[in-house]
Parts: C-alpha cells; sequence; structure tokens
C-alpha cells in the first residue's frame, strides 16, 4: 500500500497564512471603502488577490532580512507582523501612521520589522534592493533581501543595470516579479515579446523560475528555495511570480481592459479560500474556531479604523522634520542652517 505524502507544512501554518491574508483582504476591502467615502486621499493601489505572494515571502524568510516593494503596499506591513492600525493612520495622514504620515499609501516602512518601504517610482526599489544586499554583504551577515517589483516595472533600464551588478558582485538578493498580468492597464503581451518574464535572468546566467503566485505553498518554497541560494553566497535569484489583482490598478481605474471571465477565472484560485479549503478539509480547526479567526480579524479591522480617525494629524511645524538624520548635519542640529 502506497504511504500518504506528509504535507510539509503545518497545521499552525496554515492556521496562520489563513489569517494573515485574511486580515490583509478585509483590511484593504475597508481601505477601499474609506477611500471611495473620501475619508483620505491620494492614490491608493489594493493589493487585493495578491496575499499569498507576500505571506509565502515572509513565512519562508527569516528575522533579519529585509524586504522592499513597489507602491502597492498595504499587505507587506501586516504580513510582517504590524498591526494594521499603524498602517491605516498612515492612510489617513495621521502622526500615528508608520512613517508619521508623511508617506501615505505609497510609502509603507519600518525600520523594526525590516520593512525598507514601498517606492512610488515605477521600478525605483530595483536598484535600491541590490544596494541593501551590497550592505549586507558588506557587513558579512547571512541577510537575505527580498526585492518585489511588478511586470510593468521589469520594463525599467535600471533592472538591467541592477541585474548585471548585482551578478557581478554576488549579492544576496532574490528579485521577485509579482506579475499580475497589467502593467496599469496594459497586458505583458502588448509590453514585451517575451511574456515568459522568468527568462529575464538568462542574460545574465541569473538562476530562474516560474511560480504559482495563487498557492502560498508553492510561493513559499520557491522563495525557501532563492533564499537559500542567495544566503549561501552564490548571488541573485529571480522568481516571476505569476499573481493576479482582482481590483483595478488604482482606486481610479475601472479595469474595462480586462474581461469578467478572466477576473472569476482566478477567483475561483483565490488564495484565501483555498488556504481555507485546506484547513477544512484537513479538520485543521472546527467551524467555530474559524468563525473565532474570523471576528478576530473583523475587530481589528475597526479597531484599525478607529485608531487612524481618532489619531492626531502633523503640526505645520512637522514638516520640518525627519527631512534630514540631524545628528549627521550639526548645522541643522544647531540651527545654524
Amino acid at each position: 500500500m502506497a504511504t500518504k505524502k506528509k504535507s510539509k507544512f503545518s497545521k499552525e501554518q496554515y492556521l496562520k497564512w489563513y489569517e494573515d491574508m485574511l486580515l490583509m483582504r478585509k483590511t484593504e476591502e475597508k481601505a477601499g471603502q474609506l477611500y471611495v467615502q473620501q475619508k483620505f486621499g491620494g492614490f491608493c493601489h489594493l493589493y487585493i488577490g495578491q496575499e499569498a505572494v507576500v505571506a509565502g515571502a515572509v513565512s519562508a524568510t527569516k528575522e533579519g532580512d529585509k524586504h522592499i516593494t513597489a507602491y502597492r503596499d498595504h499587505a507587506h506591513p501586516i504580513a510582517m507582523g504590524i498591526h494594521p492600525k499603524y498602517m491605516m493612520a498612515e492612510l489617513y495622514g495621521k502622526t500615528t501612521g508608520l512613517v508619521k504620515g508623511k508617506g501615505g499609501s505609497m510609502h509603507m516602512f519600518s525600520k523594526e520589522k525590516n520593512l525598507m518601504g514601498g517606492h512610488g517610482i515605477v521600478g525605483a526599489q530595483i536598484p535600491l534592493g541590490a544596494g541593501i544586499a551590497f550592505a549586507e554583504k558588506y557587513k558579512e551577515t547571512d541577510n537575505v533581501t527580498i526585492c518585489s517589483m511588478g511586470d510593468g516595472a521589469v520594463r525599467q533600464g535600471a533592472l538591467h543595470e541592477t541585474f548585471n551588478m548585482a551578478m557581478l558582485w554576488e549579492l544576496p538578493v532574490v528579485f521577485l516579479i509579482e506579475n499580475n498580468n497589467y502593467a496599469m492597464g496594459t497586458s505583458v503581451e502588448r509590453t514585451s515579446n517575451v511574456t515568459d518574464l522568468s527568462e529575464i535572468g538568462e542574460s545574465y546566467d541569473m538562476p530562474a523560475m516560474a511560480v504559482d503566485g495563487m498557492s502560498v505553498e508553492e510561493v513559499h518554497n520557491a522563495i525557501e528555495k532563492a533564499a537559500e541560494h542567495a544566503r549561501s553566497g552564490k548571488g541573485p535569484y529571480l522568481l516571476e511570480i505569476r499573481t493576479y489583482r482582482y481590483k483595478g490598478h488604482s482606486m481610479s481605474d475601472p479595469a474595462k481592459y480586462r474581461s469578467k471571465e478572466e477576473v472569476e477565472e482566478y477567483k475561483s484560485k483565490d488564495p484565501v479560500s483555498v488556504v481555507l479549503d485546506i484547513i477544512e478539509k484537513k479538520k485543521y480547526a472546527s467551524e467555530k474556531q474559524i468563525k473565532e479567526i474570523q471576528d478576530r480579524v473583523k475587530e481589528t479591522v475597526n479597531e484599525a479604523v478607529k485608531f487612524a480617525e481618532e489619531s492626531p494629524a502633523p503640526k505645520p511645524e512637522e514638516l520640518y522634520e525627519d527631512v534630514y538624520m540631524q545628528e549627521d548635519y550639526p548645522y541643522i542640529r544647531d540651527n545654524k542652517y
């Protein structure tokens, strides 16, 4: 009789993935509602549908590893263990936000959790990610940098310069292409004759692979493999993680460039629902326990909104703070400049 293959992942891991991804999803849904109600302004890019990517990235890496991404960055602090109230307060532009209300939707940072930021300039985080990895190598740590980008950022020239230098210097960086099929409203097929984006690494002899980004297990496995490669001193690794966003590029995008059938096809592979199905089939949690998780998530989201709305707005004079590290600039520190 054939023995049943044991899952690599524990019951606790599946439950954590489910709660984390559900919290990302519900927080983003609430952020979308609040944006429509004009509770906060600026740009707003939702991560709904892509939760498995950052959930798998965090579970596959270790404390000390650095994460840097683009402007679709609301879910990243949540995945890294930060209460969503601080992300929500940042959306509101409040002083209790992750960067004191000065970054907004596209610039979520956390020094404590090694989240090296969301970045609003398309592709800007690619050379920055390599630079962070260079610092880790210079300091002789065993930390890896996870540098995420969208499929649109792959068209930036900075990517090619960065890939060349990263391979030349064998930097400990894993490049993640979060390929959700569309750069704003333009499909990959309309922007490149190379639609298998993992092949881009071949020009630099960079090992690469394509990954099912709707499966948190597949994402975890791929990033774990890539991170170990980089951590062992073998240099960069490229992962094309094929995912999907259920909403438009931003809140101002009606997403009419894709069919309802396409969206529904991807929703049938929804990463949050898939993990819940596994939990139910393997009886990792009872209906009551699942309901408790869902209620806890709902309460956390409500707490986040309340915290953001009740937090103070920055004072005008705070505009001049956090511009420079004052210890490094004595003229500013001593008010001589």
